[in-house]
């Protein structure tokens, strides 16, 4: 159902690499409420995806660019504003990769170079989008940015490994970038915490299947799905909450909250 929540509304939206990612139900979403945007990812990804049938299915154009290039954020920008027709309402970054997680890397056994890349793309990419954002004066007043994060950025989750220290310091840029962006700009900054989510890039994480698993015996309202957090982007992006940033909002169905639950307790004393 459309509400028109977003009509006339333009923005950019990064990270849909294909029909299982939360940044392609999103673009979904708003394109159904009005909004028109770019899609953009970075020129690899945009080869192993299939981003080509999104932009037809919501009449967008691709851009390529790789988040953590200056020069490509510039070209994105100008582009972006260019195809739109004037300034940009809102941004999803739904961006992240751990090249440890890939190569099968323990924690404690990190390559440094993987650790610098991943954080790059992971969390630096945030800062560097808006600080083009902010310098290119390319935000509406009352825009909206949101990064998608996870619960690993605030509690131990082992075989999430490096990823959970990029999870924190994206959450850390949208706190600190939201206060200049907010005071100077009137444009909103926030992260959603989602529920663990069966995206192409989550099932890389050792265990994957484990943490949804036991989120959802967690959670009194059981995990959301990628659905549920594109239809709360939506609500992020609208008019509906011109006042809320520098938040770290979850959309977990009440995990963050829980000690244990009875789901829990009853899978430890089966064995299950």
């Amino acid at each position: 159902m459309s509400y028109n929540l977003l009509k006339g509304k333009r923005g950019i939206i990064f990270g849909a690499l294909d029909a299982n990612s939360i940044a392609w139900k999103t673009a979904e979403r708003v394109h159904e409420e009005g909004g028109k945007f770019v899609l953009t990812n970075a020129p690899i990804a945009l080869r192993m995806g299939t981003i080509n049938e999104l932009a037809e299915k919501t009449n967008s154009e691709v851009i390529p660019a790789d988040a953590t290039s200056i020069e490509d954020l510039e070209n994105l920008v100008a582009k972006a504003t260019e195809i739109l027709g004037g300034k940009i309402d809102f941004v999803l970054h739904s961006i992240g990769m751990s090249v440890n997680v890939r190569k099968g890397n323990h924690y404690t056994n990190q390559n440094y170079d993987f650790t610098h890349k991943g954080w790059d793309i992971s969390a630096g990419s945030f800062h560097k989008t808006m600080q083009v954002l902010y310098q290119k004066d390319a935000m509406n007043e009352w825009g909206s940015i949101i990064a998608l994060t996870y619960m690993a950025s605030q509690r131990v989750f082992p075989d999430y490994n490096d990823m959970a220290d990029n999870k924190a310091y994206l959450e850390s840029i949208a706190r600190s970038f939201g206060y200049f962006f907010g005071r100077d700009k009137k444009v909103r900054v926030n992260t959603i915490s989602q529920s663990p989510t069966p995206t192409t890039a989550g099932q890389g994480v050792k265990g994957f299947d484990g943490f949804i698993s036991y989120a959802d015996k967690m959670s009194p309202l059981g995990n959301a799905t990628a659905l549920d957090c594109a239809n709360y982007t939506v609500a992020m992006f609208s008019d509906l909450t011109k006042r809320v940033t520098l938040q770290n909002l979850y959309n977990d169905g009440g995990f963050s909250n829980m000690g244990v639950s009875d789901g829990v307790m009853e899978a430890f004393v089966e064995g299950k």
